[in-house]
Parts: C-alpha cells; structure tokens; sequence
C-alpha cells in the first residue's frame, strides 16, 4: 500500500482541515496523481463540489466567492504564472496553495507579491509528484519520453527538462517515505549518470537539510537504470491480466478507454482498473489469461444460481449475453461486467491477430537459443498474411537482438522480407534499435548466456519444463532484483555515486527506468516482495510501456537523430 497510501494521505492532509464547499484546481500532470488515489465520490464526501485544470479556470471570469479554492499544483514557471493572474483578480473566497514538489525561493516570492487582496490562506508543499497506479509501481507521465534515447547534444534543453522532471520525481519519492538513499546507477548509460549525478547533488549538496531525516536505520538504495538494457520485455505480447489490457487496449491512470470498441453500453465506455478500488481486479490482476476467464466464469456461475438461470455458459460470448440479459447482475456486480467486456475483447483481439502463434514464436526468441529454427518460425510469420506489420517487425526485432552476432545474412534477409511487406517498416527502425540497445550497448545477462550461473540456470529451468509457454519470459529486472537480494550486484557494472555507500542489510530498494517500466516488471517486483525476502522493492519510470509505445518512442527518437547533425 506503501505509495498509493503516501499520495492519499497528502490528499486527505489537504482536503479535512477546510471546512465547507471546496473546489479543487489541478493541473494536467496533478490530475493523473489525483486520479489514480482517490475517487471522485471520496472527494464528493470532503466536500468537493468542483473539479477543475487551472488553465481552463484562468480563462473564467465568473466569481464564487462562497467556494474554497484549494490548488494542488507542479510548481513550474507556467502554473505560478496561472496562480500570478488568478490572483490579480481573485474569484474565490480563500485561496489554499499546495505544490506537489520544492518551490523556488523566486517562486515564493513572486506568489507573496502577487497576493495584494491577501485570499492566500497557506502555501505548502506535499511530495505527491508521481503517479501512483499500484501499491510498489509508479511512473512520472514524462510527455517526451523518446528524449532518453538521444545523446545530449541533440537537443540540450529538451533533455535537461526530461532530466529535471525524473530528478524531481524521484526526490519526492523519497521526501514521501523520508528516507535519503544511496544511489548507484547502471555504468553503461550516460542519462542514468546523469540522473544520478543531478539527484546525489540535489540530496546530499543543495536541499540537504531537507533530505537529512535523522533516521538511525539502514538506508534504501535508490537504483538508476536504463530502459535499452532490457528492450525485450517491452516488445513481447502479455498474457496476464493488467499487463495484457494495457498491451491489448491500453491503460491511461489505471483508467481503460473502451469507446472505439463499438456496442458498449455508456456506463462502461471507460472503466477504471484498480487494485485499491476493485477486489476481482486485485485477485486476478497477475494471473494468467485463461484462468481470468474460469474465474470470471466462478461469479458469473455464482450470480445465476441467486437469479434461478438456466441459460448455458460455456464461452466467452456467453458470459457477455448473459450479463447484457440481467441488469441486476450489473448493479450487484458492476465491477465483474466490465471485468467481462475486458476479457471478451481482448480474446477478440488474440484470434484476430493470432497472437497465440506469434507469441509461441516470441518466447522462443526471448528464452531459448536456437538460431536456425528460429529464422524458420520467424520467416514462416513473415509470410503469413493474417499476421499484422507490426507484430512481423516485433518478430523482427526481437530475432535482430538475440541473433545480430550470429547470424548477419539472415539478418539481412528479414529485413528486405519485412520492407517488401510493409514498406512502412522500413529496415532502419530495426538498426536504430541495435544501435541503442544492441548486445555491445547492453550491461545486463539478458539471455541469461554470459554468465556461467545463469547458464545453469536457464539449463535447469529446460529440464524441469516451463508451466506455460507464453509466460516463461522473466525481464531481466528479476536477475537484479534477485542479485541485490543475494548481494551480489556488481560495483564495476552499477558503481556508486558520491561517498555514500550501503551500510548493513538493505530493507528497502527503489529501482528507476529511464525509459519506462512495463507491467510484466511490476507485477515481478510484487511477486519478490510477496516472497519475503526481506527487502522492499519499489518500482518507478518515466512512463508505463506497452510496445506501441516503445515503438512509438524509437521511432520519434530515430526521426530526430536523422535530422540532427549532431548525430553521426
């Protein structure tokens, strides 16, 4: 519960102590972090009767001065600039200023100039300056997240405000969980650096007094790493439940858009999936697929035994028809018929595409060596014309990381195959990601074939057989934590920053992606934490991946390392 608790608690710090009829302003990035914590009856039940972003309540005129106004805010230049105009002229009668991050002394100065009607009740920072969508998993909503593939020069500006927003979520983790780490970082990636670097500076050097929590205890790490060391997880098809929608359909704030799926009735056109809110979702979130179904099947089972149904439930379409046909059932299980809409669309969405085929074909790639039959069931997909282009170029790509050493003229031949089928994928996308995060790029064992332990790993994993061949892919994130935990995370692969070193046995791990996590690695760091290992892990990014939007992210990366000079 530890993150989604911590932003809760800001919310509520900030909503008891006012009595009367509130209106809250937030803005775009505040609206996420708010969102993913509370829902809108709670904040019905605190007297909230207004929700809006501040930039669309600078352009209002019209004044309600009986209403509170409480602004829970990034403390950017444009937002102090929106409070500098709504204060000029103020519509509300009380003026409550909170900021999810560190104000400058400018900043605060600007806001004490600017309150000539004297309405400010309080200034206050609460560090809720990430997006909390589960209890160990947060991410910053970075907008330009392609950023971080690209060298410095390109495009400085742009890259020191990606930095600022990573190093300043990170620091209001921390300032939450009052904790000051140790930060080590992955030795192979300029911008992990360079975050660590700017975030050692910022605790120990410019906000020290801050950070210094005089806590006798052990101190957590903080671990910098960069997406390009594991570029297989984001590219490979889900097939457990949240990891699956947002691969499938997409999950936005832990909030599902279902309204270019057709029939779907208002209610449900945009359904939030939250192991705070929803019970079945908490269960099922990290089970496979095909157990979703029997245990969708389990309530539905149990709902018309009450209503005395004698219809047959065997698919799918049945569950879906049934829960059409007893509006009741909506209300008594309103959760579990969006649960039903979810599933049905996704297997829509599996037998459409065959995904169950390319899959097979993408844990091979991922787990197993096996160069020549992997070309084979690679070329065979290629050449088949119920296989969508961009699952043929996450074949592709997926065969060009395992395989780019050993076979170049293979190489080659899958991609003019894949040109001629979709001249849209044309072969550079593919290079550009060898070039980022190709096997001299990478500093982890991601095929588990460098190192002797992993090896015999992997060897005994084979012979005791995998419970399910779509799942048997582990992100390399599961080595790291499992590395950690054993203590054996190399310092010449992941060194320190500063003179701040561990101390003891660690209790508490915060590892960051620059680049973004994936669900498949959230749901790994809850697994090792439901293990007892003694450690806590949490789990940050700059965003939540799926592959579209990794692909999305390469391919504006590779747009503007072709129109920049500065890159060779």
């Amino acid at each position: 519960m530890v993150l989604v608790s911590a932003v809760r608690d800001y919310i509520n710090r900030m909503l008891q102590d006012i009595s009367g009829m509130k209106v809250l302003i937030l803005d775009s990035q505040t609206v996420s972090i708010v969102s993913v914590a509370y829902s809108q009856s709670e904040l019905l039940q605190k007297e909230v009767f207004l929700v809006e972003l501040v930039d669309s309540i600078s352009k209002s005129k019209e004044s309600m001065s009986h209403l509170k106004a409480i602004f829970f805010l990034r403390p950017t230049s444009e937002n102090i600039h929106h409070l500098r105009r709504q204060l000029a002229s103020p519509r509300f009668g009380e003026y409550h200023l909170f900021f999810s991050n560190m104000l400058k002394d400018t900043q605060i100065h600007i806001l004490a100039d600017s309150d000539e009607h004297e309405v400010v009740q309080q200034v206050q920072e609460f560090y809720a300056d990430f997006v909390a969508s589960d209890p160990f998993h947060f991410s910053l909503n970075v907008p330009s997240n392609h950023l971080y593939m690209l060298p410095a020069v390109v495009d400085p500006s742009n890259l020191q405000n990606f930095c600022d927003r990573v190093v300043d979520g990170i620091a209001a983790i921390f300032l939450a969980l009052k904790r000051r780490p140790f930060i080590r970082y992955q030795r192979t990636s300029d911008i992990a650096k360079r975050i660590a670097q700017e975030t050692t500076k910022l605790m120990y050097q410019q906000e020290s007094g801050l950070f210094d929590f005089r806590r006798t205890d052990i101190s957590p790490l903080l671990l910098i790493i960069d997406r390009r060391d594991d570029p297989v997880t984001p590219l490979l098809n889900q097939w457990t439940y949240q990891a699956m929608v947002h691969e499938l359909i997409g999950i936005q704030d832990n909030k599902v858009d279902l309204r270019s799926i057709g029939k779907i009735p208002k209610d449900q056109q945009e359904v939030v999936l939250s192991s705070e809110q929803d019970a079945f979702f908490k269960a099922n979130m990290y089970e496979n697929f095909g157990d979703i179904g029997l245990n969708i099947k389990r309530l539905v089972d149990e709902f018309q035994q009450i209503a005395k149904s004698n219809q047959k439930i065997q698919t799918i379409e049945d569950m879906a028809k049934f829960v059409d046909n007893y509006p009741e059932y909506k209300k008594m299980h309103g959760n579990v018929s969006k649960h039903v809409t979810l599933v049905t669309e996704m297997s829509k969405i599996v037998e459409e595409h065959k995904l169950m085929l390319v899959s097979q074909t993408e844990q091979d790639l991922a787990c197993n060596g096996g160069q020549v039959a992997a070309f084979e069931a690679v070329t065979n997909l290629l050449n088949n014309e119920s296989i969508s282009d961009i699952d043929c170029l996450r074949l592709v790509m997926l065969y060009a990381l395992r395989y780019e050493k050993e076979s170049p003229v293979q190489l080659m031949q899958l991609f003019n195959k894949l040109a001629s089928r979709s001249p849209k994928y044309k072969p550079g996308l593919v290079q550009f990601l060898l070039k980022q995060a190709g096997v001299d790029k990478r500093t982890g064992d991601l095929y588990g074939n460098r190192d002797l332990l992993n090896i015999a790993r992997n060897m005994a994993r084979g012979l005791k057989g995998v419970e399910n061949v779509y799942t048997q892919h582990q992100p390399l994130l599961f080595q790291t934590m499992e590395s950690i935990t054993k203590g054996r995370l190399r310092d010449v692969d992941y060194p320190y920053i500063g003179n701040h070193f561990q101390q003891g046995r660690l209790q508490e791990v915060v590892i960051f992606i620059v680049g973004g996590t994936t669900y498949e690695e959230s749901r790994s760091v809850a697994l090792q934490n439901a293990s007892n290992s003694g450690i806590r892990f949490i789990l940050g990014g700059s965003v939540v991946l799926n592959s579209k939007r990794f692909l999305k992210d390469l391919e504006e990366a590779q747009r503007i390392a072709r129109s920049s000079p500065a890159v060779v």
